[in-house]
């Protein structure tokens, strides 16, 4: 039996371009060479899709964070697939390892369905919806589930009203990702400050009341037809940070991950058929990362669920995966064969 070919895509124009690399590279290492071929495609900054060479860095060497060459070979993307040089690449499945906007939000798994590729990970709605928190959450509610309160405003507005909701208040853009643009306001003085930050990543931004509790992590794996749950994870920031803000998330040594999260059993169940429930309220596929709040009072709040969760070796949804007894590669092998045999598209693809 011939191997796939398997594009690995990473980079992208968001804010997450960097993150994005790292997590490509993992999948890179932990792609089974014995059953697929990989192809390495990067989107630059500035938009241009390039072929990578499968040796180019995508490690964090020194503090620096890889990015991908504007100067690479073009790709061509289109309906009618991705070639190189002239040459069509052939691809039987694609792996779009992108964070953020422009990548996690449908519109590249728009292009993938009009160019008929099987794609790893949620269709164009889920990965939409997912990406905007704002809409998310009201799909979680209609479900059942407790979710912050908040408002949504747009750079439009003109006055902010939050008589609701009293402070700590988390001031994050609707669509954003790895917290960047998110900000813990203590005070009105401090808010408009932090929605100035945030309207940089989004013209629409969410303002939620603080809620207080831990923070529990669980990830959903789609394999074979049927979705599971892994077991839950705590995550464990350094006193240095007010919360899980993006320096928490990637600086060395600032985040541990508690596998399994020391939460009553019952607790962590319930948090596993919530996380499931909230993968289905969404129509997700393949993979996500639900994040959760529980509470001193024994509330358990979504705070919301990511379609293309951080994917390197030492990335809270695998390490999840491996504490349930599924290895990194195991995992890459199934949301592949989950990709090819899709059946949520429009059309059955």
């Amino acid at each position: 039996m011939s191997k796939l070919n398997v594009a690995i895509i990473c980079g992208g124009i968001s804010s997450e371009h960097e993150i994005s690399c790292v997590s490509a590279g993992g999948v890179l290492k932990g792609l089974d060479s014995s059953k697929f071929n990989s192809i390495l495609i990067g989107i630059t900054k500035a938009g241009r899709w390039v072929l990578l060479p499968n040796d180019y860095p995508l490690e964090i060497l020194d503090g620096k964070l890889p990015t991908v060459d504007e100067n690479a070979p073009t790709v061509v993307a289109d309906v009618h697939g991705f070639s190189a040089g002239g040459k069509d690449l052939n691809i039987d499945v694609v792996f779009p390892v992108l964070h953020g906007p422009y990548g996690e939000d449908g519109t590249i798994q728009g292009l993938f369905e009009i160019a008929n590729l099987a794609y790893v990970g949620s269709g164009v709605l889920a990965s939409a919806v997912a990406m905007d928190k704002s809409f998310a959450k009201s799909i979680f509610a209609a479900a059942g589930m407790q979710v912050a309160d908040g408002i949504v405003i747009t750079s439009l507005d003109k006055q902010v009203a939050i008589d609701d909701l009293a402070y700590p208040v988390f001031v994050k853009p609707a669509r954003g990702g790895s917290s960047r643009g998110t900000h813990k306001v203590k005070s009105v003085e401090s808010l408009n400050a932090a929605l100035k930050d945030a309207f940089l990543y989004d013209h629409k931004v969410m303002i939620e009341q603080a809620v207080i509790g831990r923070e529990i992590e669980c990830a959903v794996l789609e394999s074979e037809g049927v979705v599971t749950a892994s077991v839950v994870g705590e995550i464990v920031i350094d006193s240095r940070f007010e919360f899980y803000d993006f320096e928490a998330k990637y600086l060395d040594g600032a985040t541990t991950v508690r596998i399994p999260a020391d939460i009553p059993t019952h607790v962590a169940e319930e948090i596993r058929i919530k996380a499931v429930q909230a993968f289905k309220a969404l129509g997700c596929s393949g993979l996500a990362r639900c994040d959760f709040f529980y509470t001193d009072q024994g509330e358990i709040v979504i705070n919301e669920i990511n379609t293309m969760p951080g994917f390197t070796g030492t990335s809270i949804y695998p390490k999840l995966w491996a504490a349930s007894g599924v290895s990194y590669t195991t995992l890459i092998s199934a949301l592949i064969s989950t990709a090819l045999t899709r059946t949520n598209g429009v059309l059955g693809n």
